[in-house]
């Protein structure tokens, strides 16, 4: 038999030939050349056209190869794909098989290897050194990886064909000499000749990996070596520098006199130390003092010690906020003077609420894979089942931001707006605590959709959220407090998937109004932006900025939430911000992270000087201080990220509850089934949940269009989530809210949804037969 005068596929190598294609019935098998390439099959119907024209292409890592008979195989990736292909002789098929089967393996790992290291999109912690050195090492540890592999392939089919070989010759040696011997004979040198291919390339393979190693062998032992001696030098350096920042501390607390106008960084940021020996306070103060580079720069430095010692008001606000080096906090002296706060009182709660809820199940799906066909749509209008969901509806999530309602507790009890306005804007960040590790959707609410959260005997609010618009979906939201304040707001979300992130955008104006002093404060919110989309760690960034306006006073805060960015040396998460009165005068400096607590020092002298900003102007230096604490998150309860992140209280939402409408979010069959783990019967029930959702917003259309075309009035746009059909003819919809008038703003001139009353005395009664059936 003569030698085969293809080349022998070696592992990882391009593999190229000729192979005939079935292309239909008229045409049967047609000549074509393919070329296998990094677990790509293409092929063209000649060599010239490799450099311009690809007739198709077909991914190995998802497909199935099968052999027919001693020439022909057949090649797919599930149903779209499907190539039938034949080879000139066995010998040739088997070749193709082999090289074939290799690439079909890298390929796999390759994907697997690509989809485990997406977490290097995740924000790295600070101090990563040596990126480009443990690159180089991964790559090469990946590469050996990958030679393994090939080898473990080659020697399966080493095996299997020794086992035909083994096959042949024993069948042979029963054989009597006859007209049988010839192609026995013939059979038996074919399965010699393939397993000396696949032997050949199984050798190939071992050449490779071995000149590899030997290759990296020497670098490795040098690059420990550096490693080992750079690691002595970096603890010598760090000896060093400990020393030299205990003398420079002692030096600086030996220190009688500070010149008001010093803008050296280093010493702005020991002026305003909180006074606590922790650890973290010098990065904490970093933090604070370098915010707000791009839009209003300021420095913060120590006040002059003639403001400690007479408490003099050079700033021109009132003193009871208690901001001298020897007073106590401002949380510690409102507490003190109110005793009617839950701080100062021992409150029984009426009922114990659940600290826990079923664990999140272990089910595996691709996002990528529902999400690259919707690029550049709304949010509200890609189909999602329900296991990106978590099981809350955006209601709850909108209830959420009175987790800290303690803080509007105290802005209630101040006597002073710009103290006040500290409180609000404490308040304002801590909404946004909860998001840092919920990366799960919540349930589009269905229209008409309510939830309550009563509060009232343990903390004293109560609060109503309604699912008030079907399009644009809105949700309007009410809270009143027995302690001074009242909260509402009207929340539509535009969102944008972009790719890589997702971007959500509230929409709408947040009311909170003090009783006692008649103070009406509004605010809007920043954007959300989740990244790593397609492949990667899931993680949220709060960016952007807020004005919070007293229109009582006139009284601003200026908030601005930073981007993440891999190149900031700053603290992730920053918040920082400046409150002014209606003249422009800055009172307070505010600074913190929004997932983490938020700070306050008090402003005694303002100026302009020190370091320039980014744009060329010179930065404000104010004098403070000593930052007094405002807000800290609650640590999340224990088991938390088997509970999806929930705090305590989220756990506490859904929880069923006697008397509540029939149209609260806790009776949402669908969010109560996923909630349990059922997802399957989750994804069912909600599909039941949105055909009814549509059947109910096309009968409203046709009782408000009818002297419309009734083709027009019928057209819908076809969903798969609740609150997200639209006509096409661009009506809204005609639905009234239950509990909310639409009505224009009369503070910000929007169009906005007010809660009418009724609610709870509806619920008294028991009376809930006006509530729609929407479950």
């Amino acid at each position: 038999m003569s030698e085969p005068k293809a080349p022998t596929p070696a592992p990882g190598d391009t593999y190229k030939g000729w192979l005939f294609k079935w292309t239909n019935y008229i045409k049967g098998y047609q000549r074509r050349w393919f070329v296998l390439s990094n677990g790509l099959l293409s092929y063209y119907r000649t060599q010239a056209e490799m450099g311009h024209t690809c007739r198709g292409t077909i991914n190995l890592a998802t497909a199935n190869i099968a052999v027919e008979d001693s020439c022909n195989f057949v090649i797919s990736n599930g149903g779209t794909q499907t190539y039938h292909l034949k080879a000139s002789s066995e010998v040739e098929r088997q070749r193709w098989i082999t090289a074939l089967e290799l690439a079909k393996a890298k390929a796999f790992r390759m994907q697997a290897e690509s989809d485990d290291s997406g977490d290097e999109s995740t924000p790295p912690a600070a101090g990563q050194g040596g990126g480009a050195r443990n690159s180089e090492v991964q790559s090469t540890l990946r590469t050996l990886g990958s030679k393994v592999e090939d080898l473990s392939t080659c020697n399966d089919l080493i095996a299997k064909h020794g086992s035909a070989l083994q096959r042949s010759l024993s069948e042979l040696e029963g054989v009597r000499l006859g007209g049988e011997t010839s192609e026995k004979i013939r059979q038996v040198t074919e399965r010699a000749t393939l397993f000396r291919i696949t032997s050949n390339a199984m050798i190939n393979a071992c050449r490779d990996f071995l000149a590899l190693a030997q290759a990296h062998s020497k670098r490795w032992q040098k690059a420990l070596q550096a490693e080992r001696e750079q690691r002595v030098r970096l603890e010598e350096t760090l000896e060093q520098l400990a020393k030299q920042h205990n003398h420079l501390e002692r030096a600086f607390r030996g220190a009688t006199v500070l010149p008001p106008s010093q803008s050296n960084p280093a010493i702005d940021s020991k002026g305003s130390v909180p006074g606590k020996g922790d650890a973290s306070d010098e990065d904490e103060e970093n933090e604070f003092f370098d915010a707000c580079e791009d839009v209003q720069e300021f420095i913060t430095v120590p006040a002059d010690p003639k403001y400690h010692r007479s408490g003099s008001n050079v700033s021109g606000i009132s003193s009871e906020m208690g901001m001298d080096d020897g007073t106590t906090s401002l949380d510690e002296q409102s507490m003190a003077s109110n005793p009617e706060s839950p701080q100062s009182q021992e409150v029984v709660p009426v009922r114990k609420r659940r600290t826990r809820i079923p664990d999140k199940p272990n089910y595996s799906l691709n996002l990528w894979s529902i999400m690259k066909n919707c690029i550049g749509k709304e949010l509200s209008k890609i189909p999602m089942p329900v296991n990106f969901n978590e099981p809350l509806s955006m209601l709850q999530r909108l209830s959420e931001d009175l987790e800290y309602y303690e803080l509007l507790d105290r802005g209630a009890k101040c006597q002073s707006s710009l103290e006040q306005m500290c409180y609000v804007a404490a308040f304002t960040v801590s909404s946004y605590s909860t998001t840092v590790h919920r990366t799960g959707k919540p349930f589009n609410p269905l229209l008409g959709e309510t939830f309550e959260l009563d509060r009232l005997q343990e903390s004293g609010y109560r609060s109503l959220c309604e699912q008030v618009s079907h399009h644009p979906p809105a949700a309007a939201h009410h809270a009143i407090s027995e302690r001074g304040w009242t909260l509402r707001q009207e929340i539509a979300l535009a969102s944008k998937f972009r790719g890589k992130y997702l971007s959500i955008m509230p929409l709408g104006s947040i009311h909170c109004i003090f009783e006692k002093s008649n103070n009406h404060y509004t605010w809007k919110k920043v954007t959300t932006t989740v990244h790593n989309i397609i492949v990667g760690k899931l993680w949220i960034d709060q960016s952007g900025e807020i004005d919070i306006v007293n229109h009582r006073t006139g009284d601003r805060c200026h908030l601005k939430f930073a981007p993440y960015s891999y190149f900031s040396r700053d603290v992730a998460r920053k918040v920082t911000g400046v409150v002014t009165d209606k003249d422009g005068k800055a009172h307070y400096v505010l600074s913190g992270t929004w997932d983490e607590k938020m700070e306050c020092s008090r402003v005694m002298q303002s100026s302009r000087g020190g370091e320039n900003g980014a744009d060329g102007r010179q930065k404000t230096v104010y004098q403070t201080l000593k930052a007094k604490e405002l807000w800290r998150k609650t640590p999340l309860p224990e088991g938390a990220e088997n509970m999806y992140y929930f705090s305590t209280l989220a756990l506490t939402l859904n929880e069923p509850e006697e008397g509540v409408a029939p149209t609260d979010s806790r009776k949402r069959p669908d969010q109560r089934l996923m909630e349990q783990g059922r997802w399957e019967e989750a994804n069912a029930e909600k599909q039941r949940l949105e055909e009814k959702q549509r059947t109910a917003r096309r009968e409203r259309e046709r009782e408000a269009n009818r002297s419309a075309n009734p083709e027009e009035a019928e057209e819908v746009e076809i969903a798969t989530e609740p609150s997200e059909t639209t006509d096409k003819s661009g009506h809204q919809d005609s639905y009234k809210a239950m509990w909310f008038d639409r009505c224009v703003d009369p503070m910000t001139g929007e169009p906005t949804h007010i809660y009418r009353g009724g609610y709870w005395e509806t619920k008294e009664q028991g009376n809930w037969d006006s509530c729609p059936d929407i479950f």
